[in-house]
């Protein structure tokens, strides 16, 4: 759908701050990966019709970061888990570098276990859709400050147009400001990472 692509076009074109790493973007070659991952998720969701957002606070450095798509992991996006048919090679995914161990997440494994348990399928995005890091560390997380939020608000937005979403669900408190802040009723979820599994 020519709408999917604009959009991860301009997620590429858009400007971050420091410390933060927009792994969309057309300063470094191997990010045309990540563009193509998530352009197939996306285009593999708008196909399933999911009516439920769950929205993230950010990508994590074990994550979305290197994947480029939200809630999953090299792990996960090469060899999908029981149950789930959504990634994989064959589904025209691809890794940045062919490592021999593959990185696994956290809370992608959390969320796509529980999603699979309760036969449901969801979208996931984030609140804010770049990885922020600590100064000088890019393998690190740190939750995103306020005018990053700000800044996702436009993508989160489009998000829930172009999908037609009709149910969100905030993984965690950032998520759940950010969407306050824009007028949007939500439930939320505790966030794996903090106690929430």
């Amino acid at each position: 759908m020519k709408g999917l692509s604009q959009f991860v076009e301009e997620l590429a074109a858009m400007e971050v701050t420091q410390n933060v790493f927009n792994q969309y973007s057309y300063q470094l070659e191997e990010n045309s990966i990540r563009r193509e991952n998530l352009l197939i998720y996306l285009n593999q969701m708008y196909q399933l019709r999911p009516k439920v957002l769950l929205v993230g606070e950010a990508p994590g450095y074990r994550g979305c970061r290197l994947t480029g798509v939200p809630f999953t992991s090299e792990h996960l996006l090469m060899h999908n888990m029981d149950g789930l048919n959504l990634f994989g090679r064959e589904n025209g995914y691809k890794l940045v570098s062919e490592n021999t161990k593959l990185l696994k997440e956290a809370t992608a494994t959390i969320i796509w276990s529980t999603l699979i348990e309760h036969n449901l399928i969801a979208l996931g995005w984030n609140a804010f859709p770049f990885h922020p890091h600590k100064k000088d560390n890019p393998a690190s997380n740190r939750a995103p400050f306020k005018k990053e939020l700000e800044l996702g608000q436009k993508p989160l937005l489009q998000i829930i147009e172009l999908f037609g979403i009709k149910k969100i669900i905030a993984v965690g408190n950032k998520a759940e400001e950010n969407l306050n802040s824009l007028g949007i009723s939500c439930d939320k979820v505790r966030h794996p990472a903090q106690g929430g599994k």
